[in-house]
């Protein structure tokens, strides 16, 4: 399996941005995807995950301002950032776990820096 992601970038505080996460190859039945989050000097957090019955969730730091969400057709995963923060600068990773037993794939990760 591979994950391309993409959408991420420099923005200033308050801004927003969309990132986007494309899978391809072999993939089973899928359990969850989503974003995690690295910043420098950091390990490497969740953001945000949508399961398989299509509950979410996210981490307290961005819930009601980040908002995740899949398009199975296209076997895409999204998330959308608003009310960006400083805080909220990092390398962002797409995520997906699928099959049974579970297989973990990670995409390449993208910049997003806030900052004005």
């Amino acid at each position: 399996v591979q994950l391309q992601a993409s959408g991420g970038g420099l923005v200033q505080p308050g801004g927003s941005l969309r990132l986007s996460c494309v899978a391809s190859g072999t993939i089973f039945s899928i359990n969850a995807t989503g974003w995690y989050c690295q910043a420098p000097g950091k390990q490497r957090e969740l953001v945000a995950l949508i399961y398989r019955g299509g509950s979410r969730n996210y981490v307290d730091s961005v819930k009601g301002r980040f908002t995740i969400s899949r398009d199975n057709a296209k076997n895409t995963v999204y998330l959308q950032m608003n009310s960006l923060k400083p805080e909220d600068t990092a390398v962002y990773y797409c995520y997906l776990s699928h099959g049974a037993p579970s297989r973990d794939a990670w995409g390449q990760g993208t910049q997003v820096t806030v900052s004005s």
